[in-house]
């Protein structure tokens, strides 16, 4: 991650973020991704198959058999 953000991106690409990560570890990298998106004003793409990690962020757009089915917005709690 720290690589990936030496460079200050203006797109953040995160391929199943807190895959394979305990539950403390994986909500303390959502935190920074979120962290990062509002000091830096990064775009954030981030794929996961977690719902709760989907649900976490302020747009869900879901993908089935490569065709758009849902592109939802809402309000998100901070922190």
């Amino acid at each position: 991650i720290a690589r990936a953000l030496s460079v200050y991106p203006p797109i953040l690409l995160a391929d199943e973020p807190t895959g394979n990560l305990d539950t403390h570890t994986g909500v303390e990298i959502l935190k920074l991704i979120r962290d990062l998106h509002t000091e830096l004003g990064s775009t954030v793409l981030m794929v996961t198959h977690d719902r709760n990690v989907a649900e976490s962020c302020p747009r869900m757009i879901t993908l089935r058999d490569g065709a758009v089915v849902a592109d939802e917005r809402r309000e998100v709690a901070a922190g």
